[in-house]
């Protein structure tokens, strides 16, 4: 089958993939239990890092779209007023302006001087007004026969990062327990185990809801908390008062933001993890219309695919979103092109055996990592909240 954009692999786990560590091992065995993301996170390539803090570049093109300033008649020449914005830096000697509102072509003469441009009006003849509020955005460049060069423009793309989050999970056994026959097999593999699915589950919960901080930074022995999905994803659309209902968005409504913002950014192919109101809610939009389609075994993890104009979700209902008191109306849109495991070099998932103290009758062995997410792109992702209803 196809592989799933921003994942590597020929679309599922094979017998070609070799884990590495406990990690992978882990999504290889239980794809569909507590961790599903770092399952998916697996396959989309992990990358070391050799700082706890790790830095990225975001860069993208500007909008270069400015927002009129109070109420302007028509005229030869003007002075417009815009919205302090960035995008005025765009604003150069020759530039074209067009009103969205009325079709006006305006050409500047002056660069953005304190939110305010000086502009020939009315490019072309046509007579128009411009309205207080009016959008406009920059249309190009035209200059004379034999002019000079435009002026330079340059933009930087900006700097986020994030932190590793040191996680351990413990597991000790009695030297008494050791030996005692039990009839559920050996109780020491039987709490590594479990040790493992709760290991991998704090880490998946953190890349969730995890806030990105870093306590005593100034000091030999900080503590680092990671950020997560919830609170790096900036599109956030609540279902509180986003439609006309509260709390309900309709069939028309999901599509309406699927078009104008889910799938805006990005990748036209979408993993969305859902709880189990949003997933009710799917199941009857799709009695109406969608022909939900089972990818089977995609990456170990069950994805049912919703083809639609704006592109396709792999919806996936997260079984931490059970756990979670009002997570069942949640959906996070996620483009698995612009995110990635990072993990410090040497610290990825390891068990870490006997590290009891020499007088303890018994054993402990430990499971620890030192990871966390990264979102190189924000804007791809989205959230969608308090969807009780359809």
């Amino acid at each position: 089958m196809a592989a799933i954009q921003g994942l590597r692999g020929s679309g599922q786990f094979t017998t070609d993939f070799r884990p590495t560590n406990y990690r992978e091992l882990f999504t290889l065995l239980e794809p569909n239990g507590t961790a599903p993301l770092q399952a998916l996170l697996s396959m989309a390539g992990s990358e070391a890092t050799d700082d706890p803090k790790y830095n990225h570049f975001r860069d993208e093109l500007p909008d270069r779209k400015l927002t009129v300033d109070g109420a302007i008649a028509d005229a030869v020449t003007t002075t417009v007023t815009f919205d302090a914005a960035d995008d005025q830096n765009f604003i150069v000697p020759g530039a074209i302006l067009i009103n969205v509102a009325t079709g006006e072509v305006m050409r500047a003469t002056t660069a953005a001087v304190s939110n305010a441009v000086t502009v020939e009006r009315n490019v072309g003849g046509t007579s128009h007004n411009i309205g207080d509020g009016d959008n406009v955005i920059i249309g190009g460049f035209a200059d004379s026969e034999g002019g000079n060069s435009p002026t330079a423009i340059s933009f930087d793309p900006t700097t986020d990062f994030n932190y590793t989050q040191i996680f351990k999970t413990a597991v000790q056994v009695s030297g008494t327990l050791q030996n005692t026959y039990l009839r559920t097999g050996d109780k020491e593999q039987e709490q590594l185990t479990k040790a493992l699915k709760l290991h991998m589950a704090d880490i998946e919960r953190a890349m969730f809801f995890g806030q990105r901080h870093e306590a005593n930074g100034s000091s030999a022995q900080p503590t680092r908390y990671t950020g997560g999905l919830t609170n790096m994803i900036t599109n956030v659309t609540d279902g509180a008062s986003f439609g006309a209902t509260a709390n309900t968005i309709t069939e028309k409504e999901f599509d309406r933001l699927l078009i104008e913002d889910i799938f805006a950014y990005g990748s036209t192919e979408k993993v969305a993890f859902c709880g189990a109101r949003v997933i009710s809610n799917l199941m009857e939009v799709g009695k109406n219309r969608w022909q939900p389609t089972q990818i089977d075994n995609a990456y170990g993890v069950s994805l049912s695919r919703y083809t639609t104009y704006a592109g396709d979700l792999l919806v996936y209902m997260h079984p931490m979103f059970r756990q979670i008191p009002g997570m069942d109306q949640e959906m996070i849109v996620l483009d698995m092109n612009e995110l990635k495991y990072r993990y410090l070099q040497g610290r990825d998932t390891q068990l870490v055996r006997d590290i009891q103290t020499p007088d303890f009758d018994g054993v402990k062995h430990m499971y620890m990592t030192e990871c966390g997410l990264e979102m190189t792109q924000a804007k791809v992702h989205h959230r969608i909240k308090g969807w009780a209803a359809v």
